[in-house]
């Protein structure tokens, strides 16, 4: 089953059967790394397990209505982002000195730094316009071309372009102005 391709996966894991679990299972392992590093941009890496969960809860309680019309990792990165945009939504948002400190006694100090620098990004990320945030962040961190972009946001390839030119450069004044050089 592991050589399968999604579009055939989809489907036995849509409809119940003896099949159905498994192939669920290994479409999740396929897919939850890409999707972990798009919520940890979006919401922050405290956050993106939380929303991982909401996605795959999602995905598994509506993958019958999936209508592949689109491939299936353009719809599952369409609920990514809709799950990170409620996640966005139900907390309030913290000024940059109110960002958390990275909580781990034993890493050392380059890990530290290196946490230090997620949250802010992260935090100049919600700063973003959410058409500009969703197609930063799904580039840089979900990988996706500007086509794949296009599909998941419903938009034409030059917008696609146009939000992420404008995106990085509101990204590079925001982490200027906190003393990170981007």
């Amino acid at each position: 089953m592991n050589s399968l391709p999604d579009e055939q996966l989809v489907p036995l894991a849509a409809h119940p059967g003896e099949q159905r679990e498994a192939a669920f299972e290994l479409l999740v392992r396929r897919h939850s790394p890409r999707l972990h590093r798009l919520a940890s941009g979006m919401v922050g890496p405290g956050s993106a397990d939380d929303v991982l969960q909401e996605v795959w809860m999602s995905v598994y309680r509506n993958l019958s209505g999936f209508r592949a019309e689109a491939l299936f990792t353009t719809w599952l990165h369409r609920v990514t982002l809709n799950a990170c945009h409620k996640a966005l939504a139900a907390r309030a948002s913290l000024p940059l000195d109110e960002v958390p400190e990275p909580t781990s006694r034993h890493s050392p100090a380059r890990a530290g730094e290196q946490a230090d620098l997620r949250a802010r990004l992260a935090w100049a990320l919600s700063r973003l316009p959410p058409e500009q945030r969703d197609a930063v962040t799904l580039r840089e961190l979900g990988g996706l071309d500007y086509a794949e972009i296009a599909g998941v946001l419903g938009v034409e390839l030059g917008t696609v372009k146009s939000r992420i030119s404008r995106g990085r450069a509101a990204l590079r004044g925001l982490l200027s102005a906190v003393g990170v050089t981007p």
